[in-house]
């Protein structure tokens, strides 16, 4: 029954999905963010419906959006995800080593660009883009609920693997939760009207993060501490949050598993066998960047070229290989070092982008939306650097989407700044800058607004 439910919503939505594409990527989305394809047993587990749903959508753009709604929209940042991939498939067309299985997860990483570019052309009103993030949202939350409540019942079972795709390992799986709860935190803010649905999504927080605890993540643990550290030092009542995680981390430690402790008290401990295996496997990265510096060794090719490079000595009968435990490594040693540089150049957008964000609501009343947004879009991107240290995730689904969002909120506002506030006069001023605007949404002061610049980057107001 499963199978066929799910087969069934997919195929009415094709239609859907052919005369409004966004429709259709919010069914993409719940495609690659649920899974409902993996809680089914039969036909439809193995079925590529994300990719019925991702071609009729193009399609549907192509035949009844083009000249209207652009494919993508062409900021600093769409042109980077551009050069990393031009960059990636270099490195690919030149490493040792192919394969099928190979093939398939480099035109996977393909269909990641592809979608996150169509993101930026198709999220183009705050509507859109609230309606995207809820999306999102509520997919992981079913999960991190899901867990949470497993947990409980169970009194601290260990969750040891993901729904399956891109959260199928159990670290990774943890990973994409903990970049959830900023979006359940901002999401139920904003919607403060609604007291339900703060409460909703403050449940659903605690549920996601005893479900990260219970995956025995060591990397998404120390993930979600920092996330959580960012939110309450952007929460501008830091003594007040400051002291509610200190409460919390008290609950924590009085009612946390025996087996959760356990597995966190040995992040210190050089010597477990998991972390010096990171540790071999972080000088092995090295050694391949300083060989191949400039197209590294290939994407998909750490594992099977470990051998050639490894730092340890090599038992052939014994001989394990690993992968780079480590997204940047991952990206320097496969890509090389000018696709490090794009991948970092990237993350870095986002907080230059929310930057100027924060800036416009600091300065407008009536822009304080695009600043909770932006302290939320830095808040998951934090969640995913610092669990990127720990984990290989350099192509993560869920990152490049991410940047495709910044990129679109970043457009969605700066149209509402260049309308100006309505009916009202309003007079707002930061770190020198000023602003003024008449009744009619004009301004009627100078405005030299050194710090905020069009989604383009270029052309300044």
């Amino acid at each position: 029954m499963r199978d066929l439910l799910v087969f069934a919503v997919v195929m009415l939505t094709l239609p859907l999905a052919w005369r409004r594409p966004f429709l259709g990527l919010l069914v993409f989305s719940w495609l690659a963010y649920m899974r409902p394809q993996d809680l089914c047993w039969g036909f439809a587990r193995n079925m590529r419906l994300s990719f019925y749903v991702g071609f009729v959508m193009v399609a549907g753009w192509w035949a009844n959006e083009r000249g209207r709604r652009p494919f993508a929209r062409w900021d600093v940042r769409s042109w980077l995800l551009i050069l990393l991939t031009v960059l990636v498939a270099a490195s690919y067309g030149l490493a040792k080593h192919h394969s099928a299985y190979f093939n398939r997860y480099f035109f996977e990483y393909i269909k990641i660009i592809v979608v996150a570019l169509f993101t930026t052309g198709q999220v183009d009103s705050r509507q859109r883009f609230r309606l995207m993030l809820w999306t999102i949202a509520l997919c992981l939350a079913f999960y991190g609920v899901k867990g949470g409540i497993f947990g409980v019942l169970t009194g601290g079972s260990a969750i040891l693997r993901g729904p399956g795709g891109m959260m199928e390992d159990n670290n990774d799986f943890a990973l994409a939760l903990v970049m959830n709860v900023p979006l359940l935190w901002y999401l139920g803010f904003n919607d403060r009207a609604l007291p339900f649905v703060r409460l909703g999504s403050q449940v659903g927080i605690l549920l996601t993060t005893i479900t990260v605890l219970l995956t025995h993540s060591r990397g998404a643990f120390l993930s979600l501490v920092g996330t959580a550290l960012w939110i309450a030092w952007r929460s501008g009542r830091l003594i007040r949050a400051m002291l509610t995680l200190a409460v919390c981390g008290v609950v924590f430690l009085l009612t946390a598993p025996a087996s959760v402790l356990e597995r966190l008290a040995s992040i210190g401990d050089t010597q477990e066998s998991s972390i010096n295996a990171r540790f071999v496997a972080w000088r092995t990265a090295f050694k391949m960047i300083e060989d191949n510096p400039l197209f590294g060794v290939g994407m998909r090719n750490f594992q099977p070229r470990y051998k050639d490079y490894s730092v340890v000595p090599i038992d052939t009968e014994s001989f394990t290989t690993y992968v780079a435990h480590n997204s940047y490594l991952q990206i320097w040693a496969e890509s090389g070092t000018l696709a490090f540089a794009v991948y970092m150049s990237l993350l870095a957008s986002v907080f230059l982008t929310c930057r100027r964000l924060v800036l416009m609501g600091r300065l407008r009343a009536d822009m304080e939306w695009a600043r909770d947004y932006a302290r939320m879009m830095e808040a998951t991107t934090v969640g995913f650097m610092i669990g990127a240290m720990f984990l290989n995730r350099g192509h993560f689904d869920l990152v490049y989407h991410w940047l495709a969002l910044v990129t679109s909120l970043a457009a969605v506002a700066w149209v509402a700044w260049a309308r100006g506030p309505q009916g009202s006069k309003t007079v707002g001023g930061v770190r020198g800058i000023h602003v003024q605007w008449d009744g009619d949404g004009g301004h009627t002061a100078a405005v030299p607004v050194r710090a905020l610049v069009s989604p383009r980057w270029g052309r300044r107001r």
